[in-house]
């Protein structure tokens, strides 16, 4: 019977909460979040004031569009809220077997609770953190990839506890392990294994025995464990990071806007208001003889009476702020977002997936970015590595492919071949290949006949990679990172083949074909902080052998000084080239030394407290002393068009920021092969070599080369000419700024004595002058605080993040607007993005195209709508002059309520969804073009301006047109005359064609839907208009619009007034493109035209000629 009591800890509740609602709370709480908005708070508040107060117009003009505003967006949230709640159930409710007292039960996965032993089949997903106790395989092992955790897709070995009982029955035990933390590699944490008979055997649980909640058993049947952490304990769930919400610039405009708008609004009603009181002062005027007052009206109060008359004013004027237009920029983002992930060119058939679109709120955002800052492996390299050259005792060998040649006075040669005299001895060659396969933790899969099949797929899934040799044709390498396979397969090249681990015996082929055995001691694990793995190996003749490889910065140090020299040259030259070295060492130990390290190790292995750090002391003392025997060079490809995309995102005026982990010759080389860094390009290094030269403080020396940086690229740098691209001002000196992770803690995080902000704003202003930067060796928070640090700088630069795997989690949920590349490091920073892309390539598109377009047309879509509600409420406002302040409204209720929602919304978010003011051919081509937009350029002051004045002067128009007309009083033939709503009618109908041909006029791109949306819109208002006015409505108290449409229309001169009032509110908007220069990119596109031209030159030819002939213009009104 298995006892395995808990921990001392109540089992959790599952999965964290992801949800904003439950059925329950819905209603309030997204109310609540809705009424949170300025506009919809406001409107709430004058549907209030209707309700309460007399006023001119009823409560259902601005309870309707608001209830309309209000349940489209709740809808949509709920809709989202809904998809998440759908996932959720899937995690927590999916079944899991589990045992109990001796048999297996069902149980939903929501249910485990601490101790419960779990059973896991391969392909499954572990459902809390695990400890492994039993595996289908021989060896005790199993494999997990992690790809969902910490975006790692390779396969990791797990091992179970030794000494637990075959039959998990009879096994008693008990575990002790730290408290929940989130580090998914840490984990400490001992076993008590009970025998009857027998004192308690202790166990050390270490990460290599947990399973964690998340990850996915690969290549093993089944395995049994116990849970140890459950719900939101386990560490997925401790890792979760809530998304913060984003808001994009254009959010914040419309706000500047809006308070504008009310501004005017309150001045309106201020004026009106004290006009009113001031006519009514004058003798006769307040109290007609035909109008006298009642007894209640001459008591109310006065400045009551005031009070409720500037409500009512308001109400009358309300309409000059656009509730609507929330909705319709809702709409626009998310219909919009769908042509991301419609786009065929984002499509990758390697993976057959195409864009994905976490966050539709940023959509333009991508059109105002302003610095990218890139992870540098897997995003703008393919994270495949190729196993190049090695150079063993200071020679030099290449990969077979290559023909033999002089190089550097070592020589290159093909392979081994004896005859060649300048080489290293053979059994250098032969130690240095045994280290290659023995030093690393590869596993092999063998393939049976039917797993050919499965095992090519997965080879391009999980990083799998199949040897070229024919004998070993059935087998797989499955390692924890592409690095390891590439060397092991390096060393098959060179005749070495690594024939797997069996129950820890580790057997190699070599080139004699004979099958060598080596006893698998210790694995002294790689981490990032000593950047280097040991394994400790016994021979068949009972040598005990410490193999290491690791980064040239900490095994120089662990070896003799004069072995470095020979091999430092050759790891400093690849480096340069752009490849990854690391170097190899062996040492030979004694018994006594190995007694001593195996028991130090045990010891520190059975540590509860501080485990890591008491390792971490052993393994560098037994990893010293060693002999440097060679280094490796492999190569990572750089991803296809890495180095157009990013000179296309120069050209556009983005500065590139590249922050990786790699050691700095590396990435200094990706650079220039992107052409980040050009050839004359000087680079500005600020480095821990930099700052040891000249043996003084690292702080003294900081501020020094901070000061003789900044002098150079700053202060005498001549003034950047606006608009000036990157190749034209090559006359000027480009600097290029390198910076590493150590350097970057003493700039962010100096010493108390020293300077902080002003290390930190000049180390800005530097970069800010730079053509690229690059950060090596960071931290993944240290990515997170650099773009945090170019975030709050002045002027607030918009950023965008681009990475691959779990290390760039944290600067994509910093920047503004975080990018995930769906590579091979799994999908962790695919879930945290608001956008994902398969590869870097499509950045270019989906910056200068589609952010482009999505930021023209949302800023079209705002500055219109703000116009069309001006040239509405205008005429009511100059109506209150001529009607004795009365409040009387111009138009009627079912216009006031309509036209934000029927008459003039369509045609406006067709606009904003399928315009493009340049095509997308043109945009691509000239990534100078996105500049024009930069920096919030068709949402400022001016344009608004400009906006605002049209809207006053058709206003204007409208009114006193109209006005005109009613000079003469008889304007039928029956010699009747018009009254007050027909006028209303009148302006009205002139302004519902007036704002939607100005539409018409602004699009450069017709589509069916253009057309039809906006040609339907005005049928609608006219079909509407006959059919409100020519029927009696039975719940209408007064219907005023009675027949008063059609006998509009019967008037020649009404006509004619709504005719030549349209055509002179468009004047001015016609004159300026008629005189108008076009644009210079004009030029650029003509010659295309013919060859463009199949599937769409009858739709151009059909245009109206006006639109053909400027269709190059880049926006339409700036």
């Amino acid at each position: 019977h298995s006892t395995l009591p808990s921990p001392q800890r109540p089992s959790q509740p599952p999965t964290p909460s992801v949800f904003q609602y439950t059925v329950w709370n819905f209603l309030p709480k997204n109310l609540f979040e809705q009424f949170r908005r300025i506009a919809n708070f406001y409107f709430l508040i004058i549907f209030l004031v209707q309700v309460i107060v007399d006023t001119p117009t009823s409560p259902v003009t601005s309870g309707l569009p608001l209830f309309f505003v209000i349940t489209v967006t709740a809808i949509k949230q709920g809709y989202e809220d809904w998809l998440r709640h759908k996932a959720d159930k899937e995690v927590n409710k999916y079944p899991v077997i589990v045992l109990e007292n001796g048999r297996r039960a069902h149980k939903e996965s929501e249910k485990i609770k601490v101790g419960d032993v779990v059973e896991v089949v391969e392909d499954e997903t572990f459902p809390c953190d695990l400890i492994l106790l039993q595996s289908s395989r021989e060896d005790d092992t199993c494999f997990v990839t992690t790809a969902s955790l910490d975006g790692e897709s390779n396969h990791k070995t797990h091992y179970t506890v030794p000494d637990t009982e075959k039959d998990l029955e009879s096994l008693s035990a008990t575990i002790e392990c730290e408290q929940p933390q989130p580090d998914l590699y840490k984990f400490v944490g001992r076993m008590h294994i009970y025998k009857p008979d027998q004192e308690a055997i202790v166990r050390p649980l270490g990460p290599e025995n947990l399973l964690l909640k998340g990850a996915t058993l690969k290549n093993t049947k089944k395995i049994y464990g116990v849970a140890v952490y459950t719900g939101m304990e386990t560490k997925m769930a401790l890792n979760y990071q809530g998304k913060s919400q984003k808001r994009s610039a254009v959010e914040k405009s419309i706000n500047g806007f809006l308070l504008v708008y009310l501004c005017i609004l309150v001045s309106k009603a201020l004026v009106c208001t004290t006009l009113k009181y001031w006519w009514q002062s004058k003798e006769g005027q307040d109290e007609p003889w035909y109008n006298q007052k009642t007894q209640k009206e001459r008591d109310t109060y006065r400045f009551l009476k005031m009070f409720t008359d500037f409500l009512s004013f308001m109400v009358l004027f309300n309409f000059i702020i656009p509730v609507s237009m929330y909705v319709t920029v809702e709409m626009q983002k998310f219909l919009g977002s769908f042509f991301i992930t419609w786009d065929k060119d984002f499509f990758d058939p390697e993976i057959q997936e195409g864009a994905l679109v976490n966050t539709s709120d940023l959509n333009e955002e991508l059109g105002q970015v302003e610095y990218v800052f890139t992870d540098k492996t897997g995003t703008l390299t393919q994270n495949n590595m190729e196993f190049i050259e090695c150079c063993i005792d200071g020679f030099q060998y290449k990969n077979r492919q290559d023909v033999g040649s002089e190089l550097d006075g070592f020589c290159v040669t093909d392979g081994p071949v004896s005859k060649l005299q300048q080489k290293a001895g053979r059994e250098k060659e032969e130690l240095f290949l045994r280290a290659l396969c023995l030093c690393h933790t590869v596993q092999v899969k063998e393939a049976s006949t039917d797993d050919l099949t499965e095992l090519d797929q997965v080879d391009q899934v999980d990083g799998l990679e199949r040897p070229l040799t024919q004998p070993q044709e059935e087998r797989g390498f499955i390692a924890s990172s592409p690095d390891e396979v590439a060397l092991v397969k390096g060393a098959m090249q060179f005749g070495f083949t690594f024939l797997g681990l069996e129950s820890r015996t580790m057997k190699i082929k070599n080139r004699q074909n004979d099958i060598e055995s080596y006893e698998l001691l210790h694995v002294l694990n790689f981490d990032p902080v000593r950047r280097r793995m040991s394994v400790i190996v016994r021979t068949r003749t009972g040598e005990t052998l410490l193999f290491c490889k690791g980064a040239d910065s900490s095994i120089f140090p662990r070896v003799r000084p004069e072995e470095v020299d020979r091999i430092r040259t050759h790891v400093e030259r690849n480096a340069t080239e752009g490849y990854r070295t690391l170097c190899v060492a062996y040492k030979k130990l004694s018994a006594d030394e190995f007694a001593v390290a195996e028991s130090r190790l045990q010891e520190a292995r059975l540590a509860l407290q501080e485990r890591e750090a008491k390792l971490t002391a052993v393994y560098n003392q037994v990893e010293t002393g060693m002999s440097l025997i060679g280094a490796t060079a492999v190569e990572d490809r750089l991803q296809e068009e890495a180095a157009e995309t990013m000179e296309a995102l120069q050209g556009a005026g983005m500065k590139v920021w590249v922050l990786t982990g790699d050691k700095m010759e590396t990435a200094k080389s990706t650079c220039y092969a992107c052409r980040l860094f050009q050839r004359g390009t000087e680079l500005l290094e600020l480095t821990v070599r930099t700052l040891e030269e000249g043996g003084r403080r690292r702080e003294e020396r900081l501020h020094e080369l901070l000061l003789d940086y900044h002098k150079r690229a700053v202060q005498d740098a001549p003034p950047a000419k606006p608009g000036v691209t990157r190749s034209w001002a090559t006359a000027n000196q480009e600097y290029g700024f390198i910076i590493d992770g150590a350097t970057l803690s003493l700039v962010l995080n100096p010493s108390p004595d020293a300077n902080s902000s002003r290390y930190k704003s000049l180390f800005l202003q530097i970069c800010q002058n730079c053509c690229a930067v690059l950060c090596c060796r960071m931290a993944p928070l240290q990515k997170a605080q650099i773009v945090r640090m170019v975030k709050n700088s002045k002027g607030s630069p918009i950023t965008l993040s681009i990475g691959d795997g779990a290390n760039d989690v944290s600067m994509i949920l910093e920047a503004h607007v975080g990018i995930g590349i769906k590579g091979k490091e799994g999908r962790q920073a695919v879930r945290n993005s608001d956008y994902a892309i398969p590869k870097l390539k499509h950045l270019k598109k989906l910056l200068l195209a589609h952010g482009h377009l999505y930021y023209v047309r949302i800023a079209h879509l705002v500055q219109y709508f703000f116009y069309k509600n001006l040239c509405f409420i205008l005429p009511q406002f100059l109506y209150q002059f001529f009607c004795g302040y009365s409040q009387q409204p111009l138009y009627d209720a079912a216009y006031l309520t309509m036209y934000n929602i029927c008459f003039t919304s369509m045609p406006i978010l067709a606009y904003s969804l399928l315009e493009q003011h340049i095509c997308i051919e043109v945009l691509m081509d000239n990534a100078t073009l996105y500049r024009e937009v930069a920096k919030n350029a068709m949402l400022r002051w001016g344009p608004f301006v400009y906006w605002t004045i049209l809207g006053v002067f058709q206003g204007l128009l409208f009114f006193f047109g109209v006005r005109y007309l009613f000079s003469n009083p008889a304007l039928q033939d029956n010699g009747q005359v018009f009254g007050n709503w027909s006028y209303g009618t009148i302006v009205f109908t002139v302004l519902v064609f007036t704002v939607t041909l100005k539409l018409a006029l602004d699009t450069r791109h017709w589509t069916w839907i253009n057309h039809f949306v906006i040609w339907g819109s005005l049928a609608f208002y006219v079909f509407f208009s006959f059919f409100w006015g020519g029927i009696i409505w039975p719940f209408l108290r007064q219907q005023r619009l009675y027949f008063v449409f059609a006998n509009m229309l019967s008037s020649v001169s009404a006509w004619l007034v709504i005719i030549l009032l349209i055509l002179l509110s468009l004047l001015p908007d016609i004159l300026l493109l008629v005189f108008r220069k076009p644009k210079s990119h004009a030029q650029q596109k003509k010659p295309r035209s013919p060859a463009a031209g199949g599937p769409q030159s009858p739709q151009a030819s059909a245009r109206p000629l006006l639109m053909r002939t400027f269709s190059d213009e880049s926006n339409t009104v700036i």
